[in-house]
């Protein structure tokens, strides 16, 4: 199959989960959750839930394991808690539930990021993987990271991931 008809051939209409995960944050001042919502509808996904969490491990694994079982979207874009500081466990919370890791993700984001922030670019934990068949996503709080993580990572290969995933 060429690339062409490959790409032609992946879904377009997914089913979006946006976390935002932030111990200051409310969902009314929640920058880039409120985008990424609004970006993944401008590409022609459905948003099927967007909420706030405390950044906290119990919090983060009860709610994305709900979302997972309950709501089944395609994806889980989550924004914040990635960071260095001892507050910062996204990370911790979600890597153990992956059941495949997209390992390049983290690398090419702190390259992009690096174009942007210089070395900066390093504090940054993204991360990316699989759980039960959904992909899910882990970036920094920043609505530029977020930017730089949905407009040149996500949604250009989202339809693909899924596509290959659900093989």
């Amino acid at each position: 199959m060429s690339t062409h008809a490959h790409r032609t051939s992946l879904p377009r209409h997914l089913k979006i989960a946006i976390l935002s995960i932030s111990s200051t944050r409310t969902f009314e001042n929640d920058k880039s959750g409120l985008w990424i919502k609004k970006q993944a509808k401008k590409e022609g996904h459905d948003v099927v839930i967007h909420q706030v969490i405390p950044d906290d491990i119990n919090a983060i694994t009860e709610a994305l394991e709900h979302i997972i079982g309950r709501i089944v979207p395609h994806a889980v874009i989550m924004t914040g808690g990635t960071g260095i500081s001892p507050k910062d466990v996204t990370i911790e919370a979600v890597r153990p539930l992956f059941d495949k890791e997209l390992t390049a993700f983290g690398p090419v984001f702190a390259q992009l990021s690096f174009e942007q922030i210089d070395s900066a670019a390093i504090l940054s934990r993204a991360t990316a993987g699989f759980i039960k068949g959904t992909a899910v996503f882990c970036m920094p709080g920043s609505l530029n990271a977020c930017k730089l993580a949905c407009s040149n990572l996500i949604f250009p290969e989202l339809g693909h991931l899924i596509k290959h995933a659900k093989e």
